[in-house]
């Protein structure tokens, strides 16, 4: 009795629940139909009149399609212990997830393939990712980069930006993305800090410094690479890994790119050693 009624419209999981409906972009009733709760009990449950159980904040959670870093917030703002790990992926208990993102770099040949995390950060590369990279940037000055981020190095001057064809519409799609992230809660102060960072950059319109709700979520981003005659023209994908109950897991991005045409898979495959 105490827990629930120390509970208010300002404490507990109400604050979150209500976020979490605006970036879904739903209403009580929404909400209340998608989780099969009475929307009378989810009103109670966000003004604090009512102390939900855990199995109704997780039921919540699913509904909302709340990840799990988040899901573990909701819980313990209504007072419960977290229930999801989040475990380094150098672990050993990582051993089967980092062979099956091995596996998937390795297939991605002569491609190139990276695996990202929440913040963009490139936790590893395929040796066609490798190659792409050798062909164009210089090694010392995207070393003074700092730790490699897949945003910076597409943003940046002194990496990938400069060499990039359709740099401003590669790049206002990138952009969104991470607005999009930063919107929904996904990388946190990092995730701003980054957005911050690439707004800062010369030649970034001022339109972007907004998110477009309007703008192009297609499921593959178009960029073309030229420098010195090397003209590569691919298409990327992001993919994450399926049913993960690790928040590290959940969190990793897999970025592959694929040829747009045969040119681009002779030229790829004329880097091969």
């Amino acid at each position: 009795m105490e827990r629930a009624r120390a509970l208010t419209a300002e404490t507990g999981p109400g604050p979150l629940l209500r976020q979490w409906r605006a970036r879904r972009r739903l209403s009580q009733l929404d909400l209340a139909v998608e989780a099969g709760v009475s929307s009378r009990h989810l009103s109670f449950v966000e003004t604090g009149r009512a102390q939900p159980s855990r199995e109704m904040i997780l039921l919540l959670a699913r509904a909302l399609d709340v990840p799990l870093r988040d899901r573990n917030a909701l819980l313990v703002a209504t007072g419960y212990a977290p229930i999801y790990r989040e475990t380094p992926l150098a672990a050993p208990a990582m051993a089967q997830v980092r062979r099956a993102l091995d596996f998937i770099l390795r297939q991605q040949e002569p491609y190139p393939a990276l695996v990202l995390d929440r913040h963009w950060n490139v936790l590893a590369v395929n040796e066609g990712s490798a190659r792409v990279q050798a062909a164009f940037l210089d090694a010392e000055r995207v070393a003074k980069l700092g730790p490699p981020n897949a945003m910076r190095l597409m943003f940046h001057p002194d990496a990938f930006g400069p060499y990039i064809v359709n740099w401003e519409p590669t790049a206002a799609s990138l952009i969104q993305w991470l607005h999009r992230d930063a919107a929904t809660g996904v990388g946190g102060l990092e995730t701003r800090t980054l957005l911050d960072e690439l707004l800062s950059y010369p030649d970034v319109p001022r339109q972007w410094r907004t998110l477009d709700l309007d703008a192009s979520t297609a499921p593959f981003l178009p960029i073309e690479f030229s420098r010195e005659g090397l003209t590569l023209r691919y298409f990327t994908t992001l993919t994450t890994l399926g049913t993960p109950h690790d928040i590290t897991a959940q969190e990793l991005r897999i970025e592959a790119f694929f040829p747009a045409d045969d040119a681009t898979e002779a030229a790829t495959r004329r880097l091969l050693p």
